[in-house]
């Protein structure tokens, strides 16, 4: 074999690199953000999807949407229902389901209630969705789980995040439980954990910084990069390329990958 028929031989190998046809996947909080390029990269990539929020937007499909809060026990049910109704089971399910609303001030300014929201929004839904769903992809001997936490569980903000990063960790810590679990059965669990993504989220904590000491948008921007020690690259993540490291770790190329982080965060975190 020549060398250009070898070289053709490989690029017909790994065209197209990504594949996930013939997979059904569930992606929580799909219509903004992060979850919405997950979506639309899901699709790209032939995988039968549907995703959630409280509400549709008007410019969303409604064939890919299920209205569901996902803080209650109640809705993370309903979600389930139609997950099985509509498509009869799921292959993937990416928990993309996250934020805060805490205000600013430290821990004193965090009451009960507040950290009630916050583990509701950012541990339960994956909690009981996975309850849910995850045995029958066990039953079948195949699935994918993907968790995505943040670095905020390594590098909290006192200021701000406290309840938000407690929450992730311990999003984090069920993930490494579930994934010892499950994965002899055949479901890999997988963490996914962004730096700073400028996402709507992200704009409306820094604007919160920005009140808090009376300054613009850029202030509060310039505070979260520089609590956070910097960005080597110099930006945050776009909502694409986390996308595509969540494709990638959906698909049957990393079939030998269960019960590990992948962190995605431009260099912020500065421990090996």
């Amino acid at each position: 074999m020549s060398a250009d028929t070898q070289g053709a031989s490989h690029g017909t190998a790994f065209a197209p690199f990504l594949d996930l046809s013939g997979k059904r996947a569930l992606i929580t909080s799909g219509t903004r953000g992060a979850g919405a390029a997950t979506v639309s990269l899901f699709r790209k990539l032939d995988a039968q999807v549907l995703t959630t929020a409280r509400t549709r937007p008007d410019d969303f499909p409604e064939s890919l949407f299920v209205a569901a809060d996902l803080t209650s026990a109640g809705g993370c049910a309903a979600l389930a229902g139609a997950v099985r109704e509509r498509m009869g089971g799921v292959d993937i399910i990416v928990h993309m389901l996250g934020g805060s609303s805490a205000p600013a001030g430290g821990f004193e300014a965090l009451s009960d209630e507040i950290w009630r929201k916050e583990l509701d929004l950012n541990l339960m839904p994956a909690v009981r969705l996975d309850r849910e769903l995850v045995p029958d992809m066990a039953s079948r001997g195949s699935g994918v789980v993907i968790h995505v936490t943040s670095i905020q569980s390594r590098m909290p903000l006192p200021e701000a995040t406290t309840a938000y990063a407690a929450a992730k960790a311990a999003l984090s810590t069920y993930s490494k439980s579930l994934s010892k679990q499950v994965s002899p059965q055949g479901v890999r669990v997988l963490r996914v954990s962004p730096g700073w993504i400028e996402t709507e989220a992200s704009i409306d904590l820094a604007t919160r910084l920005a009140s808090k000491h009376g300054g613009d948008i850029e202030t509060g921007k310039k505070m979260i990069m520089e609590s956070l020690g910097g960005i080597p690259i110099g930006r945050p993540a776009k909502s694409e390329e986390v996308a595509s490291l969540i494709a990638f770790l959906a698909s049957d190329l990393a079939n030998s990958i269960t019960g590990t982080e992948y962190v995605i965060d431009g260099g912020t975190v500065p421990t090996v």
